[in-house]
């Protein structure tokens, strides 16, 4: 029988890991700890030399009328899926290779120009790096928060089920990791969801998790998605969990 693995992400994020954990022989069990919506908020008025976008769904909630107006708009896209989301929205017909985070922040530094305006399309729930590096380093941002992440109340019967049966779980952000660890226990299964194996993208992910008790926490070798399987199939193997 295949182990399944929990994912905890906004579903078209988790949909995208699936495929990669069925790849891998598991199965994946969805229990999203937030849901995506709309703020409101809209790109103002002008033009900008850049666009900046570290998140497909950075594009998902643009109106029409600003996917044309941003169409030879060069772009800054912070991963694959960041890239082929804004292609899909028309968005990169001036685009470049897509980055790592570290990459676009040293690239922007070393060759924005001075005066330049740079529009980033961002998550309200954030972390604040590159800009506040854009920032330090004289370059002006102006930041659209267009979408956020917004906390679900509970888990359904079903999700929690299919997470208290997983071989473990896998998590991506210090804030989902919380947030798991605060369904869980609405559930009733509190305790149960600490002793599962925890596979986390980095340290500050794994905070939450460390800082509650959970007893088996392991972290990436380094903050990338490939990494993160790795540390999974790693602790799969040392528990002794087939994949199928």
């Amino acid at each position: 029988m295949k182990a399944a693995i929990g994912l905890l992400r906004p579903l078209d994020a988790a949909q995208r890991s699936a495929a990669r954990l069925h790849s891998m022989g598991y199965l994946a069990a969805f229990a999203p700890v937030t849901q995506i919506v709309a703020s409101g908020a809209q790109p103002p008025g002008g033009a900008f030399d850049a666009i900046l976008a570290t998140s497909a769904r950075a594009f998902a909630f643009l109106s029409d009328e600003d996917r044309a107006r941003f169409a030879s708009t060069r772009l800054f896209a912070v991963g694959e899926a960041t890239l082929a989301a804004a292609r899909s929205s028309g968005l990169a017909g001036a685009g470049v290779d897509a980055l790592e985070a570290h990459e676009l922040e040293q690239l922007l530094i070393a060759q924005a120009p001075p005066g330049a305006r740079l529009l980033y399309l961002a998550a309200r729930d954030r972390k604040p790096r590159l800009e506040r590096a854009l920032a330090a380093a004289g370059i002006r941002v102006e930041i659209v928060e267009i979408y956020r992440a917004e906390a679900r109340p509970a888990w359904s019967a079903d999700e929690a089920r299919a997470v208290c049966d997983c071989a473990a779980v896998l998590h991506y952000s210090h804030r989902s990791a919380g947030l798991g660890l605060e369904l869980a226990a609405r559930a009733g299964f509190g305790e149960g969801f600490r002793a599962l194996p925890h596979i986390c993208l980095s340290s500050d992910v794994a905070a939450p998790l460390v800082n509650a008790g959970a007893r088996t926490v392991g972290v990436a070798g380094e903050p990338r998605e490939r990494a993160l399987f790795a540390a999974l199939q790693a602790e799969m193997e040392r528990k002794g969990k087939p994949t199928v």
